[in-house]
C-alpha cells in the first residue's frame, strides 16, 4: 500500500502522523497483541526496522492511545474505501482457478457481528449477563459483502441493539441478484418486493412463523431417513393501511451432520436445486472476527473501537488482495497465521507463501550433494 494514501487526509494530532497511526495499528491488529503495553514493547524490539516502514519516530503509549481517542475515524474508513475501490477488480477476478459456481458473482451476503463491550456507556446494551441481570454494551458492525470479493463492499457501525432488517434495502438490488443472510433480517414487505424485483434470497427460517402448507414433498436416502423436505408455503400479513399482504416462499429442511440436527431454510426461489440453496447458504461466514479476533481493545472510547473495526477490515481487504494474487492455494485462517509469524521478516511475502518449502529443499540438496563428494578419509 502506498503512503499516498494518506496525503489527502488532515488529521490535527501532529505527534503521530496518519501513516504511522495506521502502520502502528495494522501491526498489532495482525499479531494480535492485547494491549497498548504489548504493542509498544514489540515495537521496542524490532525498533531497527521501523524506518523501513516510514515510521522516523518511536510513538509512546500514551500517544498511541491519545490518536486512537482524538484521530477521526472516518479517516481509517476512507482508507479502507479507497484501498476497496483501487483493489475490487483484483478481489473480483476469479481468472486463477475458475472453480466458482456461475451464482457466486451475483452472490451477496448481508451479515452483521456483534463486538461485546465491557461498559454500557458508549453503546446500548443487547441481552442480559445470566448471573448480574445487567446489559452488556456493543457495537455491531453490519456488512454486505460480494461472495466472490470476500470483503464488506458496505459498511455501519450501530449498537447492539439495533435490529439487523434495515441493511436489507430492495431498492438497491439489481434484477437477478442473490442474497444470502440471517433470520434478523426476515421481514415480509420486503421478501415481497425482492421477489417483485427478481432477486433472490436465502435466509435461515425462524420458528415462530406462521404460514401456510401449499405443497409438501420429503426425499428420503436408501436407509429410508429424510435427506430433504420441500414445503411450499404462503405467508400473509395485515398491512397498515388495512390490505393483505401474500408471500409465496419455499422452505427447504435439511440433516445437518455435522451439527446433528434440522435446519430449515427460506427462499423465494421455487425452482433451483434444493442442494443448490443450501450451498447458497453456507456461503454466509464470518472471516473477520474468526482471524482477526476482536476481545481485547486499545481504548475505550467510541471512537478508538471503530478504529481498531477498521484498521480489522483493512488488514482483512489487504490480506485477501494477497490471497487472489498468489498461485498456491490458501485457506484464508492459513495465510493470516503465515503472514502473523513472517510480518517483520526481510523476505519476499509472495515468493515465500507461493513456495513455503523452496529454502528447506535448497538446504537439503546442498546436504545430499555433500554427502555424495568422495572422501579421502
Amino acid at each position: 500500500m502506498r503512503r499516498n494514501i494518506l496525503l489527502n487526509y488532515y488529521c490535527p494530532i501532529k505527534i503521530l502522523q496518519n501513516w504511522t497511526h495506521l502502520v502502528v495499528m495494522l501491526y498489532a491488529v495482525i499479531m494480535r497483541f492485547d494491549s497498548l503495553r504489548e504493542i509498544m514493547a514489540s515495537l521496542q524490539a524490532e525498533s531497527r526496522k521501523l524506518c523501513h516502514l516510514g515510521i522516523r519516530l518511536m510513538p509512546s503509549r500514551s500517544t498511541l492511545s491519545d490518536a486512537n481517542r482524538r484521530r477521526p475515524e472516518i479517516i481509517f474508513e476512507s482508507i479502507y474505501r479507497d484501498l476497496y475501490t483501487t483493489y475490487r477488480n483484483i478481489l473480483s477476478s476469479d481468472s486463477r482457478k475458475n472453480r466458482d459456481k456461475a451464482w457466486m458473482k451475483r452472490l451477496q451476503i448481508i451479515d452483521s457481528t456483534t463486538i461485546t463491550l465491557f461498559s454500557n456507556l458508549l453503546f446500548k446494551g443487547v441481552g442480559r449477563h445470566p448471573k448480574t441481570g445487567k446489559k452488556k454494551g456493543g457495537i455491531k458492525v453490519h456488512t454486505v459483502i460480494h461472495a466472490n470479493e470476500g470483503v464488506p463492499s458496505d459498511i455501519k457501525f450501530t449498537s447492539a441493539a439495533t435490529n439487523d432488517s434495515f441493511m436489507l434495502r430492495p431498492s438497491v438490488m439489481n434484477k437477478g441478484d442473490i442474497i444470502a443472510m440471517d433470520r434478523a433480517y426476515i421481514d415480509y414487505e420486503k421478501l415481497e418486493t425482492l421477489t417483485q424485483r427478481e432477486v433472490m434470497y436465502v435466509t435461515k427460517m425462524k420458528k415462530n412463523l406462521k404460514y401456510n402448507i401449499i405443497e409438501d414433498c420429503m426425499y428420503q436416502n436408501d436407509k429410508g431417513f429424510m435427506e430433504v423436505r420441500i414445503q411450499n408455503v404462503r405467508f400473509s400479513k395485515m398491512l397498515k393501511d388495512g390490505t393483505i399482504l401474500n408471500h409465496h416462499a419455499r422452505i427447504i429442511t435439511y440433516v445437518d451432520i455435522k451439527k446433528h440436527k434440522l435446519v430449515s431454510l427460506l427462499t423465494n426461489d421455487m425452482e433451483s436445486d434444493p442442494n443448490e440453496i443450501i450451498e447458497i447458504y453456507h456461503k454466509r461466514f464470518k472471516q473477520i472476527k474468526q482471524n482477526f479476533p476482536l476481545k481485547y481493545f486499545y481504548g475505550e472510547s467510541a471512537n478508538a473501537i471503530k478504529i481498531q473495526i477498521w484498521v480489522t477490515l483493512i488488514a482483512n481487504l489487504l490480506l485477501m488482495v494477497m490471497k487472489k494474487k498468489l498461485t498456491r492455494s490458501w485457506s484464508f485462517s492459513g495465510l493470516a497465521t503465515m503472514m502473523r509469524i513472517t510480518l517483520m521478516y526481510y523476505v519476499d511475502f509472495y515468493s515465500l507463501f507461493n513456495h513455503p518449502e523452496k529454502d528447506w529443499e535448497t538446504l537439503l540438496d546442498a546436504r545430499q550433494k555433500e554427502d555424495c563428494q568422495l572422501s579421502i578419509f
